[in-house]
């Protein structure tokens, strides 16, 4: 059975919905020409769910105006295609409905627990991501430049060069290049349009290209051979990193399974012996162990990512 407080808050919540709801239904029509005669053509009528939605994601516009570019980018570097007031609207309203279901079963911990796991999650999600994103376009560096050189010596210029690149390259190169592409139209210089996606992408390889591009650009010379050099070096480096993810890969490994470990063993005993492992979320004690576990937890997994973590 349910405590009297989170039934309270239950029929709290249900009730402002509900004030919601009617609200938005009942609410007069202020229009004097409906809307679906001023726009016939592809005119689609707003539920009220949706309006809501709608007009949270304003909201957040507004509250992250000036504010977002950051937030902004590293949705666009990760290629998350939802613009970043959805992404935090979505965020908020999962993080309220796993509170209420937390309270609903009785689990006030596991609410709260919910609600702190669902922003680091959607965090953790799109630093994985970028990571990746970041990693791939690295390895296609190599193949980047062979196929700008190869378009200098076909006797395209360097803008149509990098365009063709965008065009045929595979994803995130393409893309990349194809911002690098829309950046040069609009009058941005070649050199801080490289610079830039060298540092979205936090490639060291890309920078060089674009030095190189820029001391061509100013003392002459045979850009394709500057180039294929370059290609070469980038190649070298390549080789060393996949050398150095594969002797660090079994420590990689072990904080993985150190990491997975102790959710592993909750969710068995979850399974095995409810009853158990209840006393965790039921009792104050329980609580503190789980506050100092999860403390302890984070503190190891930095701790790994710094060890297995090598630069070079």
């Amino acid at each position: 059975m349910l405590s009297q407080p989170v039934l309270i808050a239950a029929a709290l919540a249900l009730g402002f919905a509900l004030v919601i709801a009617l609200v938005l239904i009942a609410r007069p029509n202020a229009r004097a020409v409906p809307l679906s005669r001023r726009r016939p053509a592809g005119y689609r009528r707003r539920s009220p769910v949706s309006g809501v939605a709608e007009a949270a994601t304003r909201g957040v516009d507004r509250v992250l105006a000036g504010r977002s570019l950051t937030l902004t980018e590293r949705l666009d570097v990760a290629g998350v295609g939802l613009p970043a007031s959805q992404l935090i609207v979505i965020v908020i309203s999962a993080m309220f409905t796993a509170l209420a279901f937390g309270l609903l079963l009785g689990l006030p911990v596991l609410g709260l627990a919910l609600l702190v796991l669902i922003p680091l999650a959607t965090v953790l999600y799109v630093n994985i991501r970028t990571d990746r994103r970041r990693k791939a376009f690295a390895l296609q560096l190599d193949e980047t430049s062979q196929m700008l050189a190869g378009s200098l010596r076909a006797g395209y210029s360097f803008p149509q060069a990098m365009a063709m690149v965008g065009r045929e390259a595979a994803s995130p190169t393409s893309e990349e290049f194809t911002r690098i592409s829309n950046e040069l139209r609009v009058g941005r210089p070649l050199s801080e349009a490289m610079e830039h996606t060298a540092h979205r992408m936090r490639s060291d390889d890309f920078s060089w290209i674009s030095q190189a591009v820029a001391i061509n650009r100013e003392v002459g010379g045979n850009l394709a051979d500057v180039l294929y050099g370059v290609s070469h070096t980038i190649r070298e480096r390549a080789q060393l990193r996949r050398q150095v993810e594969a002797l660090s890969a079994e420590g990689r490994l072990s904080a993985i399974v150190l990491i997975a470990l102790p959710f592993g063993l909750t969710a068995l005993l979850l399974v095995a012996n409810p009853g158990y492992i209840q006393l965790l979320f039921t009792r104050p004690l329980g609580w503190a162990m789980l506050v100092a576990a999860a403390i302890l937890l984070i503190v190891g997994s930095l701790w790994l990512r710094k060890t297995v973590q090598i630069r070079f």
